[in-house]
């Protein structure tokens, strides 16, 4: 009887038990994958390219699971000025071929540079244009107060050309180290007028109003990228140039207000 009793027992117990069984230790959990490692590339790219730069940016991680993008954002001659001091990046991306000859005449590219985007100088004032900003010599107005980039900033370099060719000379009461900071100063009232490029000018939408100016034709901007030669992810950095420069990136460029290089 006793050994029935225990028999009797294991057929009771063992739907409590799932699939143990009489005596048998339930199994261990699955065990997983670790999660892959995150790679992550440094882009050191110009002021003017941080809201198309960063849209492209969330691309990259889509179309590269586990991969991050850092980016340093500053006019393009202070990131030349550091990456030939010995800061370290993947990629550079200049608002000009200039600042990007500095970095690669320092050794510092790998390959040829790419030229992927092209972008022209408008002037900006405060919505309405209460001032009657109508054209470039408009900017000597006496009482106005003009903000532009400093030199050798590409959008400062491009401001000297307009005015060594048209020989309007302006007299600013601030240069900034950068396109941005050019549009904030507008922006805030702290400035009347201000040249930044027309793809900043669009970015801040009804927060200003854009003047176009025929002579913003002679200086336009051409934007080169390249891989750094010393590049800690130098595949990844080569996927980033290669999104830029292709149909994808170009899409983000072109909607933004960026034109062909």
């Amino acid at each position: 009887m006793r050994r029935i009793w225990v028999l009797a027992c294991c057929v009771v117990l063992s739907p409590m038990a799932g699939l143990t069984g009489c005596g048998s230790k339930a199994p261990s959990p699955p065990s997983r994958s670790p999660a892959p490692a995150t790679q992550s590339i440094v882009v050191f790219a110009a002021a003017s390219l941080k809201p198309t730069f960063t849209q492209i940016g969330e691309r990259f991680k889509t179309d590269n699971p586990g991969a991050n993008v850092d980016f340093n954002f500053a006019g393009s001659s202070d990131l030349a000025t550091q990456l030939t001091q010995g800061a370290t990046a993947d990629v550079f991306a200049s608002a000009d071929t200039a600042q990007m000859d500095t970095v690669a005449g320092a050794g510092l590219t790998t390959g040829k540079p790419v030229n992927f985007a092209s972008n022209t100088l408008a002037i900006v004032t405060a919505p309405g244009n209460p001032k009657g900003v109508t054209s470039f010599a408009d900017l000597t107005k006496p009482g106005l107060s003009v903000v532009v980039c400093q030199q050798p900033v590409p959008c400062g370099a491009a401001a000297q050309r307009i005015e060594d060719k048209t020989g309007v000379q302006l007299n600013p009461v601030s240069e900034e180290p950068n396109v941005t900071d050019v549009l904030n100063k507008v922006t805030t009232g702290q400035a009347d007028a201000g040249l930044v490029y027309l793809t900043d000018a669009a970015n801040a939408a009804d927060k200003v109003t854009t003047v176009d100016f025929p002579e913003a034709a002679d200086a336009v901007n051409v934007y080169p990228i390249a891989v750094l030669k010393n590049a800690a992810q130098p595949a990844l950095a080569q996927k980033f140039v290669d999104l830029v420069t292709g149909e994808p990136g170009q899409k983000i460029l072109d909607q933004a207000g960026f034109k062909k290089p």
